[in-house]
C-alpha cells in the first residue's frame, strides 16, 4: 500500500519533499518558510524544535518529513486562530514567560502536549501513583515534564507560571 504523498501542516495539505532525507524542522523551515519552530541543538537536547503530530509533541529536528506522511502537524504558527492567541501563548505575555524568545515556540508547543499527556494520565516519573485513574496537577509534573525544553535565559519561573495558569484552568 502507497504512503500518502502529502503531509498536513497547520491544516494545509503539503506535499511531502522529494528528497526522503529531509527533517520535519527542515520541511517547517526551509521548504515552507515556517519559521517559528527553531533549530537549536539539532539534537533533540533541547526542545526548540518541538512541534505537535496528530497533538503529541514530538522534536522535529529528529523526525524525518516522510514518517509523517498523512498525518497532521501543528507548528506553532497553527496555534492562534482568528479569535487571537492561543490561552497559552497569551499567558506566555502576562506572565513573562520569555527573554529572547527563541525556546518559546518549542516551550509552548510542549506544554500543549503536556497538557494532553495529564489528561490522558501518562505518568511521569514524579507521579506519585502511576495506578491512579489521573494525575495531580503541580509544580514538580509542569517541570519534570518540560524538562527536555531548555530556556537559555532562565525565564522558567514565568515559563511554569503560564503553564499552571493555563493548563490548570483547562478541564
Amino acid at each position: 500500500m502507497p504512503l500518502p504523498a502529502s503531509i498536513t501542516i497547520n491544516g494545509v495539505a503539503t506535499p511531502l519533499p522529494d528528497d526522503p532525507r529531509v527533517s520535519l524542522l527542515d520541511l517547517l523551515r526551509e521548504h515552507l518558510q515556517l519559521s517559528g519552530t527553531k533549530k537549536g541543538c539539532n539534537q533533540g537536547a533541547c526542545g526548540a524544535c518541538t512541534v505537535l503530530v496528530d497533538g503529541e509533541r514530538i522534536l522535529s529536528c529528529l523526525a524525518l518529513a516522510v514518517q509523517y506522511a498523512g498525518r497532521s502537524v501543528t507548528s506553532i504558527e497553527g496555534l492562534a486562530g482568528s479569535e487571537g492567541l492561543h490561552p497559552l501563548q497569551q499567558a506566555f505575555v502576562e506572565h513573562d514567560g520569555f527573554q529572547c524568545g527563541y525556546c518559546t515556540p518549542g516551550q509552548i508547543c510542549s506544554a500543549i502536549g503536556m497538557a494532553a499527556e495529564l489528561r490522558r494520565g501518562v505518568p511521569s516519573y514524579v507521579t506519585a501513583d502511576i495506578a491512579a485513574a489521573s494525575i495531580d496537577f503541580s509544580h514538580d509534573e509542569v517541570r519534570e515534564r518540560m524538562s527536555g525544553n531548555l530556556c537559555r535565559c532562565g525565564a522558567y519561573n514565568g515559563i511554569v507560571a503560564a503553564i499552571t495558569e493555563t493548563v490548570g484552568e483547562a478541564p
